[in-house]
């Protein structure tokens, strides 16, 4: 690699970096266990992910919900780009997919030089693969033409496919060479991205977006209309405990992949990100699982003293709060695969 090569990804990790420490505060803040040239590799996959996302959804100030009326050429591009990642290291491609030398664009990049060369490096020094970058487009494609999801198969596809693909991308960053520990670090992923959705669900519905499940919420006897209304009685309990008690399984499920992870930090950072999001849940049942009526979220000194745990006692720090003794047994709702649905979603 010559200087200016050298110059243009240490410029990209710099600006992957700004883009998380403005974009991702629970992120960042968790990134500081990391060292080295492993925090900059997290701080370019954030930024990756992030980039996607501008790159396939609406413009800033159009109608929440939209579509783009070029969704179809968007994500061609994007999954162009993705292939252009990788035309150095063909060995980490896609496998269902033909080589990258055939499906990139063969032009520059759609986002900045030094982004794009600070990924590469990323990418070559930690062995990212392409799989997880192309199920997360895919993932993006769900987010903006599903507005609807009947079953819990269908949420637990959006979820590996929006946040279960990053804790793929971010186990082989973190020096995870177990492939029994894939399924965990996934099921992180999922584990966050349901607890971000039961803490948006008021959010969600501004933009014509309900993610819970319609069978599970007529289980409860609870319907579109119910949560348009912001109604929280004793259906609505009990739906939330069930789903929460969804959420801390996959977050159990994830701690199990922890001791593959390599060094210090890796599994320090991945231990304060579920503490960090698993206690979103504590503040939602604190709530009286109210989150129609201002958001859910974790205060500054009360992420700094799980990081003071985390950091000094880390054995004494669960992945998340410990459901209630028999909790997840009196739920309606049963706990998902560990590995993603398959079928096709429509």
């Amino acid at each position: 690699m010559t200087s200016r090569d050298e110059s243009l990804v240490a410029e990209g990790y710099k600006m992957a970096e700004r883009v998380t420490r403005h974009h991702a505060k629970s992120f960042f803040f968790a990134s500081f266990m990391l060292f080295g040239m492993r925090r900059k590799a997290a701080f370019a996959l954030y930024a990756f992910c992030r980039r996607l996302d501008d790159m396939v959804d609406v413009a800033d100030g159009a109608d929440k919900g939209a579509v783009p009326e070029d969704l179809a050429e968007r994500l061609v591009r994007a999954r162009r780009a993705v292939a252009e990642l990788y035309l150095e290291t063909p060995e980490l491609a896609d496998p269902r997919m033909p080589p990258p030398s055939t499906r990139a664009s063969g032009g520059e990049g759609p986002w900045h030089p030094a982004e794009m060369a600070a990924l590469v490096d990323c990418i070559r020094r930690f062995r990212v693969p392409e799989y997880p970058m192309q199920e997360l487009i895919s993932g993006m494609e769900m987010d903006l033409t599903l507005r609807r999801y009947e079953t819990a198969s269908q949420l637990d596809l959006y979820c590996y496919r929006v946040a279960g693909v990053v804790g793929l991308m971010m186990a082989a960053m973190l020096g995870c060479s177990e492939e029994w520990a894939l399924g965990p670090a996934a099921d992180l992923g999922r584990g966050m991205q349901l607890t971000n959705i039961l803490r948006d669900v008021g959010e969600d519905l501004e933009r014509d977006r309900v993610y819970l499940p319609l069978e599970e919420l007529a289980a409860y006897g609870l319907g579109v209309e119910d949560l348009r209304r912001g109604v929280v009685d004793d259906r609505w309990r009990a739906f939330m405990r069930a789903q929460i008690a969804r959420a801390r399984a996959y977050y159990a499920r994830a701690a199990e992949g922890i001791p593959a992870l390599q060094g210090f930090g890796a599994q320090r950072m991945v231990k304060l990100m579920g503490a960090i999001y698993g206690d979103i849940l504590r503040v939602i049942e604190a709530r009286d699982y109210d989150v129609f009526h201002g958001r859910s979220f974790v205060t500054k000194p009360r992420k700094l003293a799980l990081a003071a745990q985390v950091l000094f006692l880390p054995s004494a720090v669960p992945l998340m709060a410990l459901p209630a003794p028999g909790a997840q047994g009196k739920s309606k709702v049963p706990l998902l695969s560990p590995e993603p649905t398959t079928g096709t979603v429509r």
